[in-house]
């Protein structure tokens, strides 16, 4: 298959400043992330440090052309409704500023939230709080080594809340996209906890069922459902109204590390030390997809042993037919979600994690330099077929599609059994 792939189009990297005294640890960029407006960037570059940047700054020192990646670009998959006529965000004193935030410990998960007014807190006693979050307040949440959980103002750069209550490493931090600033986080202290920001940063609920370290959370588009991942093939499934387990997606054979849901919320993409990325459907727990990174395939009982084929991060396209990987073989990966094998591929040495822009036309990927390295995702104009199976998968289930009195083929379309 490797004729055919085609290597993706580097545009630029952020590096890090290296003293000449400085470790190798503590370096590493576990985390990066778009504000979900497209306004900001903000990677952990090593030793505390949150860097801040806006994003069309980025873009402009790329010197790519961005039409589509503006400041007020508002993404399709994460409805942020920041202001009612869809205009820019950012505070009107010109360009938005860059921010280096101290953190005070090694920093390991980062997630943007963006508030919705009419989006209230789930908390009854609402008559009184610290934080009015206006229309434009964005915030970054940061998960840190000692198990705190830091949330700032990315405007200012100031601190607001310091959450505290797990008891070992934030390895990771979501906010649900429906701007209610619900936060989850994910521990190696085996737990996950839900906080209402819009309470002060209230604890609402510990989420308890993994046995080992949990590694990463993702909501579904639309908040209801939250997936959870970690360690011992662990897949989680959680109803996020009543905070109860839904279900396990068994098919893993070893650690799964990351997760993310396309944007109409059909499918669920997690990606596992077993060398492979399982595309699901999460409503069937069936699996559609595998994409591996190794051939053969290792056994399961020797599904760790590849240790250079580790995907350690996968992220789906806003246009949902992309998904991006990142492995211990020094690759990036871009897939269609209509082929199975890469469309491109581009080297990167030591990758951790990756995400796409608020508009899906790059891929961040951060590494354990503390650099971070940028691809323009592969394009190709999506098929009105598709447009149409997003639009309506956002609002039905597959049992509900399966309901539906259509012919057989085009069930199995908009379910993606056919893709």
């Amino acid at each position: 298959n490797s004729e055919q792939t085609g290597k993706a189009k580097f545009i630029g990297e952020l590096l890090v400043p290296v003293a000449p005294f400085d470790q190798k640890s503590g370096r590493e960029a576990w985390t990066v992330a778009f504000a979900p407006n497209g306004s900001y960037f903000a990677w952990s570059q090593g030793h505390r440090i949150v860097r801040l940047i806006p994003w069309t700054k980025c873009l402009d020192s790329f010197s790519v052309g961005h039409g589509e990646e503006g400041t007020n670009a508002l993404s399709p998959r994460h409805l942020s409704r920041q202001s009612s006529d869809g205009g820019q965000v950012v505070p009107a004193a010109g360009q938005p500023p860059e921010h280096t935030i101290d953190c005070g410990d090694i920093v390991w998960g980062l997630a943007f939230g963006s508030s919705v007014p009419e989006k209230h807190s789930r908390c009854v006693n609402i008559e009184w709080h610290r934080f009015k979050f206006g229309q434009d307040q964005l915030l970054l949440a940061t998960g840190l080594n000692n198990g705190r959980i830091k949330i700032w103002d990315v405007y200012t750069g100031k601190l607001l809340l310091n959450l505290m209550d797990h008891t070992d490493v934030v390895r990771d931090l979501t906010f649900a996209p429906d701007g209610s600033l619900m936060l989850v986080s994910a521990s190696r202290d085996k737990t996950l906890r839900v906080w209402d920001l819009k309470d002060d940063g209230n604890m609402v609920k510990v989420l308890r069922g993994h046995q080992n370290w949990v590694y990463c959370s993702a909501f579904s588009p639309d908040s209801s459902i939250l997936c959870s991942v970690g360690a011992g093939k662990s897949v989680f499934l959680w109803n996020m109204d009543k905070f109860t387990p839904i279900r396990k997606l068994e098919g893993h054979h070893h650690d799964v590390v990351s997760c993310e849901f396309s944007p109409d919320g059909a499918l669920l993409a997690t990606a596992s030390y077993d060398t492979r990325v399982i595309v699901w459907d999460h409503d069937k727990a069936t699996i559609l997809l595998e994409l591996g990174h190794l051939f053969p395939p290792p056994s399961p009982i020797f599904a760790g042993g590849a240790n250079d084929r580790w995907v350690r991060s996968v992220s789906f396209c806003p246009d949902g037919r992309h998904i991006a990987s990142v492995t211990d073989d020094r690759l990036v990966r871009f897939w269609s979600i209509e082929e199975r094998a890469p469309l491109a591929i581009a080297s990167v040495s030591n990758g951790l994690c990756c995400a796409f822009s608020a508009q899906g036309s790059v891929l961040a990927a951060g590494t354990r330099d503390g650099s971070v390295h940028f691809w323009e995702c592969p394009r190709s104009i999506a098929s009105l077929q598709h447009m149409c199976r997003m639009a309506l998968r956002r609002v039905m289930s597959t049992q509900q599609v399966e309901a539906l009195a259509i012919p057989a083929l085009l069930c199995d379309y908009l379910t993606y059994k056919v893709i």
